[in-house]
């Protein structure tokens, strides 16, 4: 009789960070739609992420909040009045919807996770 013994799989940083970087991408669209319930310009967006626990960089901020844009998922709208234009974005109508919807999506899958440990 043959037995496999159960071995921890080992992760060197780099592929730990890719993982979790993976885990968190779909996350920021969700973080994003949140949070821009309140308009807010790029990047006071992107401190408020990263003071969340969001590691996004900027490289990435930006093209995904042009692109929900485009979507009809976010607004935008220049201000003008301080001496440095900012552009600022709010979750629109069909954004807010499918934030509710994901949160809902969240919470089964978290709950779906959860009820994985408990059976292990």
């Amino acid at each position: 009789m043959c037995e496999t013994q159960y071995r921890e799989p080992v992760l060197n940083d780099e592929a730990l960070a890719t993982h979790r970087q993976e885990l968190r991408r779909g996350t920021i669209v969700l973080a994003c739609l949140l949070l821009l319930s309140r308009p807010n310009y790029g990047y006071a967006l992107l401190d408020t992420l990263e003071n969340s626990g969001f590691e996004v960089d900027a490289n990435t901020l930006y093209p995904l909040l042009r692109r929900l844009e485009k979507q009809g998922l976010l607004t935008s709208e220049w201000n003008t009045d301080d001496s440095r234009p900012r552009k600022f974005y709010a979750t629109s109508k069909e954004g807010a919807a499918l934030a509710d919807t994901l949160k809902r999506d969240w919470h089964d899958l978290d709950s779906a996770l959860l009820s994985l440990k408990d059976d292990s």
